[in-house]
């Protein structure tokens, strides 16, 4: 329920804070005095349509804050955890709205957009008036509000989850039907890709060993030469290995006679020879390892090529032919499979739409035989609301099964016929707007408290009667409070006896930077003030001890 609405700056409203319980509060004040600002500006915290002009004059911004206490189990909880949004009881819903047009949303602080505010206001609260009857534009909202006069949330529940199978099922079958024809009309060449990638037998890691030996092979004969010069220099005659042999033959052959000391020159002679012939070999080596084949390097140089190419042909690394390979080869081993598991998800499909449609169907008859139950009980409240001459019907259409829905097979829709003879039409046309206000508070009667929101606001539900009507409005929404809370403008006494709570509007003169100004007041009225509110609500201007003890058998009969 509104526990609390806090309003800055809007319209000739300045400063307000209400405190609200649950039942039956009235708003009740001469014409003009600002009731319907107050609609207003609980319209534009539940994300109603902002306007410049809704700032009071001289005002740069205005601002409302409307604090809900909603059970946890309520689903607008639902709604906010997919906005991750927290919410532990308390909402609290805020909007600013700026001179220059823009405005500003936040729940519980967080900023929002202005829809997802909407959304969640309306969750909380619906406004029922002559000229704005918001719920019941809303596409749908006959059709859930028969549900939960019948108590099929759970059917209706049951069939939108049916739906959403069948429609998964079907979204499966008919992807796998594309990719089925797709990898079809690519058989071909699958086939000969894979044969061709077989037949190269690439392996991960060869490309750039190809290059490698490609890069050497190619410098590979003017290696050889400057090796082949290399190895001469350390062999053969007239080189320095020969000299040093001669050169150590002469010493051994005096070294006994030398007492030693050519001793350190014979060693170091003999391992200069051993580092000569070690050089030898290594290049003796090298030149066996590089030598040169014209046709080797062909050789190379096609595998490499052919790697190359079948890379670039598959738009893949080389090193990822062989998965690539491998791949089109599991598409190709795919294929029967796919015909199976292709049948296999059509039987699925099938099945799970023939379950949407036997749930379905059994819902449309349980909403065709609701329907009548719902016109009864509708049509035996419009007599006390001075409606005896209407005729209220709850048309359910039924759709061709391929037009179906998340919500089955069923088209609702509330018509009315004002007066005998007439065709009855939609009920957002076929009514006056005092008319409809007084169908619509039926209609939630009959309802209680089954799909309507924790508030529900009626602007002058009881305009253009009098007596008895009047009379019978007040019970009504006395009784619709034991189940809701219930916010009233209205200008009947009757009804304004039955509330529970009284707020009084007025319009009062007031100064500001050196300027009269007119502001309007809601003051929450005591029991002494309430009777003499009631008392000029059933007499005018000039309140007679009379006015005061009728306001007063009122208050009685209505508590």
């Amino acid at each position: 329920m509104l526990s609390a609405l806090s309003i800055r700056d809007i319209v000739l409203i300045d400063a307000l804070d209400l405190n609200l319980e649950a039942g039956l509060f009235v708003l009740t004040g001469e014409t003009g005095a600002g009731k319907s600002i107050m609609l207003d500006a609980l319209g534009l915290a539940l994300g109603g349509r902002g306007d410049g002009s809704l700032v009071r004059r001289g005002a740069q911004q205005g601002s409302v804050s409307a604090v809900f206490e909603v059970p946890r189990g309520h689903r607008v909880f639902a709604l906010l955890d997919s906005h991750e949004i927290a919410g532990d009881g308390e909402l609290i819903l805020r909007r600013v709205q700026s001179a220059d047009g823009r405005t500003r949303a936040f729940i519980n602080d967080a900023p929002v957009a202005v829809k997802l505010l909407r959304d969640v206001g309306g969750a909380l609260v619906e406004i029922h008036g002559q000229h704005d009857d918001r719920a019941l534009l809303e596409p749908g909202m006959a059709r859930r509000l028969l549900d939960a006069f019948a108590g099929l949330e759970g059917d209706a529940d049951a069939v939108r989850d049916a739906w959403d199978r069948a429609r998964e099922a079907r979204t499966a079958f008919e992807r796998a039907r594309d990719d089925l024809a797709r990898t079809r009309s690519e058989q071909e060449f699958l086939r000969h890709a894979v044969a061709e990638l077989d037949q190269l037998a690439p392996a991960k890691g060869e490309e750039q060993s190809l290059a490698d030996t490609r890069r050497f092979m190619m410098h590979a004969e003017k290696f050889a030469a400057e090796l082949g010069e290399a190895h001469d220099a350390l062999a053969g005659d007239g080189t320095a290995d020969a000299r040093l042999a001669a050169a150590a033959r002469r010493l051994e052959r005096i070294a006994d006679k030398a007492g030693g000391m050519l001793d350190g020159a014979i060693a170091a002679i003999d391992r200069v020879l051993h580092e000569m012939a070690e050089a030898r070999d290594a290049v003796s080596r090298a030149l066996e390892a590089i030598e040169y084949d014209q046709k080797t390097l062909e050789q190379t140089e096609e595998r490499l090529f052919a790697l190359r190419a079948a890379a670039r042909k598959h738009n893949v690394p080389a090193d990822d032919l062989a998965a690539r390979r491998d791949e089109m080869a599991r598409a190709l081993a795919a294929m029967d499979a796919d015909g199976a598991r292709l049948a296999e998800l059509e039987k699925a499909a099938e099945t799970a739409m023939r379950r949407y449609r036997r749930l379905a169907r059994d819902l449309s008859k349980k909403r065709t035989a609701a329907a009548a139950r719902l016109d009864k009980a509708v049509m035996n409240e419009l007599p006390p609301l001075k409606l005896e001459k209407a005729r209220f019907a709850t048309e359910v259409t039924h759709s061709d099964e391929q037009e179906a829905g998340r919500h089955g097979l069923d088209r609702v829709s509330f018509l009315l016929a004002a007066n005998p003879g007439s065709d009855p039409a939609p009920l957002m046309k076929a009514a006056s707007g005092g008319e409809l206000a007084r169908v619509i508070l039926a209609l939630k009667v009959v309802l209680a408290a089954r799909g309507s929101a924790p508030t529900l606001v009626f602007d002058e539900v009881d305009s253009g009667v009098s007596g008895a009507t009047a009379e019978a409005i007040g019970m009504r929404l006395a009784r619709l409070s034991q189940t809701a809370q219930v916010l009233a403008v209205t200008h009947s006494p009757q009804v304004a006896a039955r509330a529970g709570g009284h707020m009084r509007v007025t319009k009062v003169s007031g100064s500001r930077d050196g300027g009269d100004i007119s502001l309007t007041r809601v003051d929450v009225l005591e029991p002494d003030a309430r009777r003499e509110e009631i008392a000029r609500m059933l007499a005018g201007a000039n309140v007679t001890d009379e006015a005061r003890a009728a306001a007063a058998r009122l208050i009685g009969g209505g508590t």
